[in-house]
């Protein structure tokens, strides 16, 4: 699988840390990862680490103005493509399809060639022009998805949570995992 994993600037970046540690360890998973100016500093803040320190667990990373990059293309094709955390200024590219960076352009590619965008909007609350943003992705086809994990499964720990939306995303793309306990199975 070729995936497109991108880190817009929104809190929550850790979220697509423990993603992105996660799939890493999945043989047969390509990831080509962009990160806007603002994730690479929020990072910094929630995860303690440089963002380069990624390039050992990615295929490629590319900075979120580089236009040059292959993904900016619908012909390098890709299977999927995950944004983690998106932002409201992000979904609202993507919604209208402003193509003013990498993020918003390999969406909006992979859109038109009907591939699964899922966008992890962390936002909160929401108000009513981003819910209309966020509408107008359901409906032309992303999966957007709340950065909210579930307590049915009982977390101990913050791990315990994340561990819930990377299960979820990952279900979403339809790689088996046992990263949460499942509703129904024995809590």
């Amino acid at each position: 699988m070729k995936l497109v994993v991108a880190i817009s600037g929104a809190s929550g970046v850790v979220y697509a840390h423990h993603f992105l540690r996660s799939i890493s360890k999945i043989k047969d998973i390509e990831v080509y990862l962009i990160i806007s100016d603002w994730a690479k500093e929020i990072m910094k803040q929630e995860c303690g680490i440089n963002y380069k320190e990624l390039k050992k667990i990615v295929k490629a990373i590319y900075d979120s103005k580089d236009m040059t990059a292959p993904i900016a293309s619908s012909s390098f094709l890709v299977d999927a493509m995950v944004i983690i955390p998106c932002s409201i200024k992000t979904a609202s590219e993507i919604a209208n399809a402003s193509c003013n960076t990498l993020i918003s352009r390999a969406a909006d590619n992979i859109l038109k060639m009907r591939k699964k965008l899922i966008v992890c909007v962390r936002e909160t609350p929401l108000s009513t022009p981003a819910l209309e943003q966020l509408y107008k992705l359901s409906l032309i086809g992303a999966v957007v998805m709340p950065l909210s994990p579930a307590f049915y499964h009982k977390p101990k720990s913050i791990e315990d949570m994340f561990c819930f939306i990377t299960g979820k995303i990952k279900d979403l793309l339809e790689i088996k995992n046992n990263e949460f306990t499942r509703w129904g199975s024995e809590l």
